[in-house]
């Protein structure tokens, strides 16, 4: 029985327990998926005619159009979202104890305040001003979207490079400021690099949250994929009856294709991050020297055949005066 760090190992009667109990969860699951599929089935939801309304190209338009738009949102929070995510990452780690409290205010602030209720206050400030702003004022609602998930995912990425900083072992932040490097240097070259390496997982993971989060723009009535879907299905009707379920099962599905799209990405670059050539590069091995071509130690240099050949060849030459060789001998 091998033990874990978390909790001990299971032993024979506690793995027949868990057993029963993924069988009985399993078919309490099942039993329920079954119950609603049923019930949905006798109010005549999976008619073949509240699902024939997607062959229409204005519906399939609005669907698309509302996809593009969702898009754009999450391009623009998620990318900003990173850069202010890492500015606010760095301020917190600043020698300068105001700008440090501000980065640390501005994290807790808007980690703490719902994001709804930070997408509509900005969406009524930007009504409000609306003349005031310029292009901000005219798309409001896009803007609003936009900085709400901002503030509130770069607050939660900037925890997350938080923690990938302290991740790195601390002798190697030494050993950087003993070699003389600046404080930006050892922030750049050491420890963001790791820190964004280490945490991309949970980057990616916060993305995917980011993209589900721009669905809360129906409430300002931005025209981004959720907000299309209900419109699409008070507008229309079949047979006396709104097709809320097929609208509400195909808005699903498209959502949870997008995020699986980003999840792919995100294990594609982990991978490729994991197959980097980093570090020194081996040598490779080279074949073995033959048992002929290795030259014995008296050849070699220095060696004890060396020396006594030397001393024989020193033996054998004239002795000879150094004076009569120098400037000013008798020879000159």
């Amino acid at each position: 029985m091998s033990a874990s760090v978390l909790y001990d190992a299971p032993g024979p009667k506690a793995r027949t327990r868990n057993r029963i109990y993924t069988v009985v969860g399993t078919l309490a699951v099942v039993g329920l998926i079954v119950f609603v599929v049923a019930q949905l089935a006798s109010k005549d939801q999976f008619a073949a005619a509240k699902w024939d309304i997607f062959n229409y190209a204005n519906v399939r338009a609005a669907i698309r159009d509302g996809i593009l738009t969702t898009l754009k949102v999450f391009a623009a929070a998620g990318a900003l979202s990173l850069v202010l995510g890492v500015v606010l990452a760095v301020a917190r780690y600043s020698e300068h104890r105001p700008i440090r409290w501000f980065a640390t205010g501005f994290i807790e602030l808007f980690r703490a305040i719902p994001l709804l209720i930070t997408i509509y206050a900005l969406w009524v400030l930007f009504l409000t001003y609306k003349s005031d702003l310029g292009v901000v004022g005219e798309n409001n609602a896009f803007w609003a979207l936009v900085i709400g998930l901002t503030v509130y995912n770069s607050s939660v990425q900037a925890e997350v490079l938080r923690a990938g900083f302290q991740a790195v072992p601390r002798g190697q932040v030494e050993a950087a400021y003993a070699l003389g490097l600046r404080k930006y240097q050892v922030m750049t070259m050491l420890l963001l690099p790791q820190a964004i390496r280490s945490m991309l997982p949970t980057i990616i993971s916060q993305l995917v949250v980011t993209l589900k989060d721009t669905s809360l723009g129906y409430i300002i009535t931005y025209a981004e994929l959720l907000y299309a879907a209900r419109k699409l299905a008070n507008n229309t009707l079949v047979e006396g009856e709104y097709p809320y379920v097929p609208v509400l099962v195909v808005t699903g599905t498209i959502y949870v294709l997008m995020c699986l799209a980003l999840s792919g990405l995100a294990n594609w670059i982990e991978r490729r991050g994991r197959r980097a050539k980093t570090g020194i590069k081996v040598a490779a091995a080279a074949e073995p020297v033959a048992e002929g071509g290795l030259m014995d130690a008296a050849d070699l240099p220095g060696g004890a055949g060396h020396g006594a050949a030397a001393s024989e060849a020193a033996a054998e030459r004239p002795e000879t005066d150094d004076r009569s060789e120098g400037p000013g001998s008798p020879r000159s």
